[in-house]
């Protein structure tokens, strides 16, 4: 996925270092507890673009979520910070939000909008993966 000045791209993670298959039903908790605190192990996540739209379309995107809701501020955060990490205190959150948005969006706004949930759902069917979003300048 290439990526041209002033875009958003949403990163899912792609690949643990953990090979969970091997692990025995009872030791799935230390292997989620060890993926949270892998950045003290030396453990590095492997993120992969999953969607990219430009900044200006992102905004506009956003802008259909009510003003002053938990799931535009969450989204906006790309604006005050640069980037926002969304987990599962969040997929709730944004896929009602998106949901309930989707029927007055653009065409293009609601792909990204179904894209996204279905990012979303990826997050609670696997509570281990999450979504990094990041804005990209020139």
């Amino acid at each position: 996925m290439s990526i041209d000045a002033s875009t958003v791209v949403f990163y899912s993670l792609s690949r643990k270092f953990v090979q969970e298959k091997k692990a025995p039903p009872q030791a799935q908790e230390v292997i989620y507890y060890s993926l949270a605190i892998g950045h003290h192990l030396g453990v590095i996540d492997c993120l992969e673009a999953k969607l990219s739209c430009p900044f200006a379309g992102f905004r506009r995107w956003v802008g259909q979520l009510p003003a002053g809701s938990d799931a535009r501020h969450k989204l906006e955060g790309i604006e005050r910070f640069g980037e926002i990490c969304i987990d599962s205190s969040h997929t709730h959150l944004l896929a009602t939000a998106l949901s309930k948005a989707i029927p007055r969006m653009l065409p293009e706004q609601q792909d990204w909008s179904q894209r996204l949930i279905a990012l979303l759902q990826s997050i609670e069917n696997e509570p281990a993966v999450y979504l990094m979003v990041r804005r990209h300048h020139d």
